[in-house]
């Protein structure tokens, strides 16, 4: 049997400086379309832009002589340090936090009289984090119907007192701060010394230290020098793709194995798409191209410091698209240059450690991917595109373990597929793994393998990023199941699988005790449907249910629903109709109705003979779905129900199924 290996706690000085790190962008990238609007009207309205609009710009007098505000000073000045603070409030006391927090800020902004991103990330978080510990006084200790008075008016005394520490208190400080780091930042640009800082930032990217640094430090003050000069060389520090495109092209010409057949692909996805932890496994591969990454920054640095040019806000993510976009005017053949001498320089190095080296790439590039993962603290949500050599399928870089099939309620469709492959894996001597089924809606980041009708696909996609993601259009028979049955063999025998396949299939237990269990009634089925079209059948094995008590008039309505998002089609002349997600307050208890039509029905262009309505409250009706997928996975089976001639015919065949 297998055994799950134990995670060692992850205490570290660098895991610390990473989790803060996380903050801090977890405060800037939920708002990176706010950075983003404003370089764009920055860069078309000013007046340098290319299209100079002095009511947009905020430059020259109104028909009044009155100087004209513009959207650039405002949005910089107000709307970006508020954003920053609600969303840092927010993360650490949802939106009461979030709008204290925000109030707080706008003590700061109006103090300084200048953008207060520092500010923003200072007091955002503070007044959330001080609003909790308020709160916690009175919780559960304010009289019924006094709740929204004292929630309202604490906020808002709270914050207004925030305002007034961050007017008088906070924006000296943060203010001297600021000004301290720019006077740094100019005294490394005017020494030439700048280019030193890849010398830290580089490694720091490969053990995700990044965003410490990059949103923690260099956004907030390249915003501020993009302010007073138009544009600002810290927005490129971290975000150049062209070092990390270095080290990707080095693996194309003279790398080997897994390595070199996916580099080409992780290339588009970090140059183009602009993720650039598509790259960290190939260092960690290779801990000597970090060499290559840092000459190829330092590089990138230098030329921007000598053509003088920069960005007018943040590129992200780092896509070579995102850094044209935000180029400043005058800087499009620095900023170019800039990528394109970074990425040679990269190249070059790497490609001379590469070819002086002696190293396996197609074996340990699995590993250096799981590396970067277990580094990380959770799975990339870019691992899956590290593709193999063979056939293009995604190289997994752990065994498979956990495998979900999502639907939209998770409790028809899904359980059928699950208890099919289930099956077919356990038959392959991998009875360790776990297969189960879920509602997309409750679908978390921590499956190895999603599984979902092709019409749900993207809906599965953005909430579990770190799996690998299979579509099929016939849950009881897709031909899918069987290259997933083989990705678990070649996952599981792997170097690094954990345990043995050879553990004793434990004994399925009888279905006769589901039928005892009043799940399926002989009531509840009919050998000869009287439906002609899909709708009306569901509306027969609907009545079914609702006229033994399992169901409301709403479950039926939401069976029809469920069948307009996405058919319940299964494939073997079988359809199981049920209810969506949201349906199941409609169900009173349990029940499964079959319905059989001999000389079948239309099922949106697919021939079926055998509706299964299904209305099920946690997972009471799973153990009859089981038998129902092993009975129509079976041609014989198949045939003994259509040739059946009596209900006790087709209960005894559940019954019997798993005997």
């Amino acid at each position: 049997m297998a055994t799950a290996s134990v995670a060692k706690p992850r205490t570290s000085l660098r895991v610390g400086v990473q989790k803060f790190g996380t903050f801090l962008s977890g405060m800037i990238m939920p708002n990176i379309g706010a950075f983003i609007a404003w370089g764009l009207i920055t860069a078309l309205f000013i007046k340098t832009g290319w299209l100079p609009v002095p009511e947009l710009g905020g430059f020259g007098n109104n028909a009044a002589g009155a100087p004209n505000v513009g959207l650039v000073g405002p949005m910089i000045t107000y709307l970006l340090p508020l954003l920053i603070a609600y969303t840092g409030g927010k993360m650490v006391y949802d939106v009461r936090g979030g709008v204290v927090g925000a109030i707080g800020t706008m003590g700061v902004i109006v103090g300084a009289g200048i953008p207060m991103f520092i500010g923003a990330m200072l007091m955002g978080p503070l007044g959330g984090w001080t609003m909790k510990k308020i709160d916690s006084i009175w919780d559960g200790k304010i009289r019924p119907g006094f709740e929204m008075l004292v929630n309202n008016f604490s906020a808002g005394i709270w914050g207004g007192l925030l305002a007034m520490l961050g007017f008088f208190g906070i924006s000296p400080l943060v203010q001297a701060f600021s000004t301290a780091a720019g006077n740094f930042v100019q005294f490394l640009v005017h020494n030439g010394l700048l280019p030193l800082t890849s010398i830290f930032i580089e490694p720091a990217k490969v053990l995700f230290l990044n965003n410490a640094i990059n949103h923690g430090v260099l956004t907030p003050l390249g915003i501020q020098q993009s302010l007073d000069q138009g544009k600002s060389i810290l927005f490129l520090l971290e975000a150049n793709p062209g070092p990390g495109a270095g080290i990707l092209l080095a693996y194309i010409f003279f790398g080997r194995g897994a390595a070199k057949a996916s580099a080409p692909g992780a290339l588009i996805i970090q140059f183009l798409g602009g993720i650039h932890e598509i790259y960290f496994p190939y260092v960690l591969m290779r801990p000597l191209l970090i060499l290559g990454a840092i000459a190829g920054g330092m590089t990138g640095i230098a030329t921007l410091a000598i053509t003088n040019s920069g960005l007018v806000a943040p590129a992200a993510p780092g896509s070579i698209f995102a850094v044209v976009a935000q180029t400043s005017r005058d800087s499009y053949v620095g900023v170019i240059l800039a990528v394109i001498l970074a990425a040679t320089v990269s190249f070059l190095v790497s490609s001379l450690i590469l070819r002086t080296t002696h190293h396996s790439d197609e074996v340990d590039l699995g590993a250096a991917t799981s590396k970067m993962e277990e580094m990380k603290g959770k799975k990339s949500s870019v691992s899956s595109a590290l593709l193999g050599a063979a056939g293009g399928t995604a190289l997994l870089t752990r065994p498979i373990q956990n495998i979900v099939f999502a639907c939209d309620a998770g409790m028809g469709s899904s359980a059928m597929g699950a208890s099919v492959l289930r099956n077919k894996i356990k038959a392959a001597g991998f009875p360790e793994v776990k297969v189960t089924n879920a509602a997309i809606a409750n679908l978390t980041d921590t499956y190895d393998v999603v599984i979902t009708h092709q019409d749900l696909a993207e809906r599965a996609q953005p909430l579990t990023t770190g799996a690998v993601h299979v579509s099929v259009d016939n849950f009881m028979n897709s031909p899918r199941y069987d290259e997933i049955v083989e990705l678990v063999k070649s996952s599981n025998a792997a170097p690094g699988a954990q345990g043995s396949t050879t553990a004793a299939e434990p004994a399925a237990q009888p279905a006769t005790a589901v039928v005892g269990r009043d799940v399926l009634l002989a009531e509840s089925v009919i050998l000869n449907g009287t439906a002609t079209d899909r709708d009306s059948a569901i509306d027969e094995a609907g009545k079914l249910l609702l006229d033994r008590g399992s169901v409301d008039m709403g479950y039926i309505h939401a069976m029809h629903e469920r069948e307009e998002s996405v058919s319940t089609y299964m494939g073997s002349f079988l359809a199981i109709p049920h209810g969506t997600n949201a349906a199941k307050d409609h169900i009173l208890h349990s029940g499964v109705s079959i319905v059989r039509y001999p000389e079948g029905i239309d099922w949106g262009g697919k021939q079926v003979k055998f509706v299964v309505g299904v209305a099920g409250i946690d997972n009471e009706h799973l153990h009859i779905l089981a038998s129902i997928a092993k009975i129509f996975t079976d041609k014989a089976q198949v045939a003994q129900l259509e040739q059946a001639t009596s209900v006790e015919e087709v209960l005894d065949l559940f019954g019997k199924v798993n005997a």
